[in-house]
Formats: structure tokens, C-alpha cells, sequence
């Protein structure tokens, strides 16, 4: 019975392998990758077997053992590039990746085996014991890092073929790096890592034969993205640094004598600054990203991830930054910059400096918008590069530039910002971190962005006008008002001036001017208050008796034609208003009533009270209003019947207060009938320990309250 654990391990890895090997044989071998994963399955499982022959008999020996494991790692790596290959339809610069990776694959692997192989045979030491499990461990830093690759620009459809070779492919490589890595760091190879590792690849390849499987339903389509390569080569650079670091740390030790392990210390310590320092400099990320799409992409942006990232940026509605300072760092991030000015036209004609970032100033920023620059954009769509023009003026034909964009020393481009085909405005973007060579890729997008960037100036723009234009019409819709109010107040103390020769003998005549001059002062002096406070809209109310206010209207309206009748109801009721608005509401509309209604028609106004509410109904045999008049007309501001006489803003006015204290006004009518307005306010308790408060309101007036114009 065999009970060494190493035996069964790695025992069950031969087994698991073989198995793997004849289901590929089987029925799938189509595919490079198939043929590759098949090749790994084999490699793999002799190498399992030459650790068992190991255990238990001592054979093979170091060699043989060693050469097929680098030869079972070179065989995981030819199946990750397999499927880069199989991907290479999708884009020209998948194969330069490929390329890249393959070469730095192969290069170590030769450089292993012949060490090994001149280490064996010839008896040379290339390479010593720590350097090799350094070489095991490049491997597998080098396969994790294709894992991450294929896994990150898989799409959705290729994920989902590619989950479980991603995850076994990984997991074997992640474990050969922790095993060779502690063994670095310890000097010898972890006996439970070593005798656990043949388990742990027999555990995984029900894993790959779940992928053989579905790979064969489902295509693997995935594409590289230029964030990709960068990650990629984050990753392997942070390995490789890590291990120098550890490598020169340990000979730091060994040849620092007494010192060794300050110094140690001391070496790990600057080499982690330097190395924090190094991969948060903005100018090494660009310079990066330069090479990265100089030597392994057609295109120079990566536009999905451009445009998203635009998108990000002026999808945000808040206003910090504002948007003009977003546009700039939009514009800037496309070149590498992160500096620049935004000038946009203003109402003169003229392009006034709307925000700079990074960039100071000059004393006077604005661009005259007859200007020879302002010409020359406006006939054609050129990006100006500065640094050209300084050295070559006459390659754009000696344009003049305005101080307002020389005097920013580190300006470089001049990019027009179009709306429609109109020049809106103008950006200068700072030098760049790294050296670009521009072209027409970077033109291209340039515009295209500025143009986006340039509409949602435009509509933010026209936003801000809009908000002023909507507090001007507030403005003068509280005008209207006062002008209705003032019309009202001039009809009264006009018929008075009219009537005064006639009747200066009358002492009636007498008091009821008094009285109606008394009631025009108040009015003028509300009309002042609202002027000096328009913010305080709070409601002044006090309680009125409904029954006797439309009494006193009905005295007021007696004169005309035909005189409204009233029909109270048996109690009191009582309103909370403020009484001299409630007047005015209720003879406006007694007064157009008795307006639309001819000489030897009906006014009638009922009073009836239900459920807490007092309703007011002013009916007429006039001439009615159309079902389409009263839903689209009647309640509109300044929509007037009258002509140039009324100012349209009468029933308005009414509704509008009927719903601030509560109640509101409903219309029926009929052409050739008649109309009613019903009018509900809701009635107010009188309190209990008080006697209700009835308002004096003026007495009757029969000469000054006559028919008005509205």
C-alpha cells in the first residue's frame, strides 16, 4: 500500500492529465487550441509521472526533471498564446503583441535550457540555484500576466468560454509562483507546497475539460485595448523590479559584513520610494502610453475608452469644477497636457477668456473678434500648433496671433471650436508631459471632441439665458398685475373728476369721494408695499363674512346693466381672506358677467354652503365661451377677449388667488346660454372665546364704482 503522499499526489495528476489528453484526442482537435491544450496535457502528465519515478525509485534524475517542467510551463504558455493567435483576425496589432510576448516567452526558455543543458553536460554553472527558481518564477509571472490580458479584453460571449481555462491556467501559475518565491526567500522549496502542488493540478483539469467543451459550442472573440497593454506591462514590470529588489536586498546582506542588514533595510527602503515615485509620475505614464501606441497599435486612442471617458466628464450636472474648466482638461487629456485656456464668443462679437488651468493670466485676455486669427478660423478649421508657427511663421502664411494667446508662454495648440459651422470659441492647450508627434489621428479626434465639447457650451449658454429670461418675465408678469390694479384705480378716481362739476353740491357726492379716495390711497399703498418686498408672498387674511361682502357688491354692481340679483344662505359664513383681494376677485367677476350678458339678461350670484366649503355661484345668460376657450384661453395670462382695453389677466388673477387661501374656480358654459363660475373657499371656525371680527368696508358707491373697463 502505497502511502507517501508525494506518490499520491502528483500520482493523481498523471492520471487526471492522461484522462484530459484522451478526451482532446478524442474529439477535439480542430483548433490550435485544442492541439496546444493537448500537447500541455501530455507534457503535463510525464512530468507528473517523472516526480512519482522520483519518489519512488529516484529516477529521473534533477535534469530530466527539471527540463519538463520548463517544457510543461512552455506548454501552458503556447496554449494562452494560442488563443491570442486565434484572436489575431480581430486587429493587425494583436499579432505585434503576440509577437512580443512570444519572443520574451521563448527567449527564457532557451536561456533555461541551456544553461541547464551546459550545466549537464559540460559541466559549466551559468546559472546558480537562486537564479533559476528566479527563471520559474519569471515564467509564471509572465503566464499570469497573458491570463490577465486574454481575461481583461475578452467580451461577454468570450468570457464565458475562456472562465475556466483563465481560472486553471492561473491557479496553476499562481501556485508555482508562491511555491518558487518562498523558496527564494527561504533558500529551499516548501515540503507542503511541493507535495500538495500534484493535487492541487489534478483538482484543476475537470476545469480545462469544461472548456474544451464549451469552446467547441461557442467561439472566443475578444480584442486588446491599449489600457491592456499598459496594465500588462504595470504588472510585469512590478514583478521583475520586485524581484531585483529581493535579489539585490540579499546580496546587500551577503557582501554588507556587520552592515549587511542595515544596509539591507536601507536599499529596500529607497528602492520602494523610488519605485512609488516612478509609477505615480504622470510623465512616465504618457511617455508609456506613447510607446504603447507607437509600437503595438494601428491607432493611436483607444476611441471606446475616449469617448467614455468624455462622457463621464460632462455627464456630471454639478458645477465643480464648472464645465468650461472641463472642456479644457477634456481637450488637454488627448494630447497629454494638463493645461489650458477657453475664450468664447460674448455678445460684442468678441471672444472673452472664460477659465485657465494651469496657465497665468496675461492683463488683458481678450481676443478681438475681427482680429486676422478670428479670420483665418473662420474660413477654415486648422489646428494651430504654436511651436510650429514660432519656428515657421510662413507655413501658416504669417498670421498674425493676438497677445492675449502669445503672452501664455507654455501655449502650444489653438484649437477652434465650431457650432454648427460658426466659430464659438477658442482653446489653448499647454505643452505636453511627453513629445508627441502630432498627425492626422490626433487632429481628427481633436476636432470631433471640440465640436461636442462646443454644443454643450453652446446649451449651457443658452441655459443661463433662458433662467434670466424667466426671472424678467416674472418680473413682468408682477407688473401686469399692478398695472390691472392701477387701471382699476384710475377708472374710479377718472369717473369722480368727471362727475365733480356736476355733482360738487351733492354732500352724497361728497362722502362717497372721500370713501373712494380713502379706498384708492390703500390700494396705491399695498401696491408700494409689494413693491418694496416682492419675495414676501405670505397671504395677509383676517376673517370675512362672505354673505355680507357679496351684499355690499351686489350695492356696488346695482348700477349696471342688468343688476345682478343675489341669493344668500340663512347663516353667516365665514371666510379667511384677506377681505380687499376677495373684493376685488369676486367684482371681476360680477363685472364680466354683467360684461358678456345684454341689458335684458340675468346676473344671478347663490351663496350655499356643504362639507366645510362655501361655494359662490355666479351664473349669466350671456353670450357663453367654447369647451376650447375656457381649457386653452380663459386662465392664461395676457390672453385677452377686450382687445387693447383689457390686459388679459383678470380671471387669472382670480383663480390664482381662489387656490392661495384654499378654494378654487370652476367654469361651465354654453355658447348662446350663458356661463357659471363656481367659486369654493373653504369656510373658517370663528373663535372660541372671541367674538368674529367683522371688517368695515366701505359703503356704497354709487358714482365712483361704476362700470370699469378691464
Amino acid at each position: 500500500m502505497v502511502t507517501n503522499l508525494s506518490v499520491i499526489s502528483h500520482g493523481s495528476a498523471v492520471l487526471a492529465f492522461l484522462l484530459l489528453a484522451v478526451l482532446i484526442a478524442s474529439k477535439y482537435l480542430r483548433r490550435d487550441v485544442d492541439r496546444t491544450m493537448l500537447l500541455a496535457a501530455l507534457v503535463s502528465a510525464m512530468w507528473a509521472f517523472s516526480l512519482v519515478g522520483q519518489a519512488l525509485w529516484q529516477q529521473p534524475g534533477f535534469f530530466i526533471r527539471y527540463l519538463l517542467e520548463i517544457i510543461r510551463d512552455a506548454a501552458w504558455i503556447a496554449v494562452l498564446l494560442a488563443l491570442l493567435r486565434d484572436a489575431a483576425r480581430t486587429g493587425h496589432f494583436i499579432g505585434k503583441i503576440r509577437t512580443v510576448l512570444s519572443t520574451a516567452a521563448v527567449s527564457l526558455l532557451l536561456l533555461l535550457l541551456v544553461s541547464g543543458i551546459l550545466e549537464y553536460s559540460f559541466g559549466l554553472s551559468v546559472l546558480d540555484g537562486k537564479t533559476k527558481v528566479v527563471g520559474q518564477i519569471a515564467l509564471s509571472l509572465l503566464a499570469l500576466s497573458l491570463v490577465e490580458q486574454i481575461w481583461r479584453n475578452a467580451g461577454k460571449m468570450g468570457r464565458s468560454s475562456l472562465k475556466y481555462i483563465c481560472i486553471g491556467t492561473a491557479t496553476v501559475m499562481a501556485f508555482d509562483f508562491f511555491m518558487y518565491a518562498d523558496a527564494l526567500l527561504f533558500g529551499k522549496i516548501s515540503d507542503p507546497f511541493w507535495t500538495a502542488r500534484g493535487l492541487v493540478n489534478a483538482l484543476l483539469v475537470p476545469l480545462f475539460a469544461v472548456n474544451v467543451v464549451n469552446t467547441r459550442k461557442q467561439p472566443v472573440e475578444f480584442q486588446l485595448s491599449r489600457s491592456a497593454v499598459y496594465h500588462v506591462g504595470t504588472l510585469t514590470f512590478a514583478g521583475l523590479y520586485l524581484i531585483f529588489l529581493a535579489v539585490g536586498g540579499y546580496y546587500v546582506k551577503v557582501m554588507g559584513g556587520a552592515w549587511g542588514e542595515a544596509l539591507q533595510v536601507l536599499f529596500i527602503t529607497l528602492s520602494m520610494v523610488f519605485f512609488a515615485t516612478l509609477i505615480t509620475s504622470r510623465r512616465v505614464r504618457a511617455r508609456l502610453m506613447i510607446f504603447i501606441s507607437q509600437h503595438f497599435f494601428d491607432y493611436k486612442y483607444d476611441y471606446r475608452e475616449q469617448w467614455l471617458k468624455m462622457t463621464r466628464e460632462l455627464a456630471d450636472l454639478g458645477d465643480s469644477p464648472p464645465l468650461p474648466e472641463r472642456v479644457i482638461r477634456i481637450l488637454a487629456g488627448l494630447v497629454e497636457s494638463n493645461a489650458g485656456v477657453l475664450w468664447l464668443k460674448d455678445e460684442d462679437g468678441n471672444f472673452a477668456l472664460q477659465a485657465a488651468t494651469n496657465m497665468t493670466p496675461p492683463k488683458y485676455t481678450t481676443i478681438d473678434g475681427q482680429s486676422e486669427l478670428i479670420r483665418f478660423l473662420g474660413q477654415r478649421e486648422w489646428i494651430i500648433n504654436l511651436h510650429e508657427y514660432r519656428r515657421d511663421p510662413v507655413r501658416y502664411k504669417l498670421l498674425e496671433i493676438p497677445d492675449a494667446i502669445t503672452k501664455f508662454s507654455e501655449g502650444w495648440l489653438i484649437i477652434p471650436m465650431y457650432l454648427d459651422n460658426a466659430l464659438y470659441g477658442l482653446a489653448l492647450v499647454g505643452s505636453p508631459y511627453a513629445k508627441i508627434e502630432l498627425n492626422w489621428e490626433n487632429f481628427d479626434l481633436i476636432k470631433v471632441v471640440a465640436r461636442q465639447t462646443c454644443n454643450l457650451l453652446a446649451q449651457a449658454d443658452a441655459q443661463n439665458r433662458l433662467s434670466r429670461a424667466m426671472q424678467f418675465e416674472a418680473v413682468n408678469k408682477a407688473s401686469a398685475f399692478m398695472v390691472h390694479d392701477l387701471k382699476t384705480l384710475i377708472a374710479q378716481l377718472t369717473l369722480l373728476v368727471n362727475n365733480a362739476s356736476k355733482h360738487r353740491n351733492n354732500p352724497e357726492f361728497i362722502d362717497d369721494m372721500i370713501r373712494t379716495t380713502e379706498h384708492a390711497i390703500k390700494k396705491m399703498s399695498n401696491l408700494v408695499k409689494h413693491i418694496r418686498k416682492p419675495a414676501d408672498q405670505s397671504v395677509d387674511s383676517e376673517l370675512v363674512d362672505l354673505q355680507e361682502t357679496v351684499t355690499r357688491l351686489m350695492e356696488q354692481h346695482a348700477s349696471g346693466r342688468p343688476a345682478p340679483r343675489f341669493i344668500g344662505a340663512t347663516d353667516r359664513v365665514l371666510i379667511k381672506a384677506d377681505g380687499e383681494q376677495l373684493r376685488n376677485v369676486l367684482s371681476h367677476l360680477v363685472q364680466n358677467a354683467q360684461d358678456a350678458t345684454p341689458p335684458d339678461g340675468e346676473v344671478t350670484v347663490t351663496l350655499k354652503t356643504s362639507h366645510g366649503q362655501a361655494v359662490l355661484f355666479i351664473q349669466d345668460t350671456g353670450c357663453g365661451m367654447t369647451e376650447d376657450f375656457i381649457k386653452f384661453q380663459l386662465f392664461k395670462p395676457f390672453e385677452s377677449t377686450k382687445g387693447l382695453t383689457g390686459m388679459g389677466i383678470g380671471a387669472y388673477q382670480a383663480r390664482e388667488y381662489a387656490r392661495k387661501i384654499g378654494g378654487n374656480i370652476d367654469v361651465t358654459s354654453e355658447p348662446g346660454i350663458g356661463s357659471c363660475f363656481s367659486v369654493r373657499l373653504p369656510i373658517a371656525q370663528p373663535p372660541k372665546t372671541h367674538p368674529a371680527h367683522h371688517p368695515q368696508t366701505p359703503d356704497s358707491q354709487p358714482y365712483s364704482q361704476a362700470k370699469t373697463a378691464e
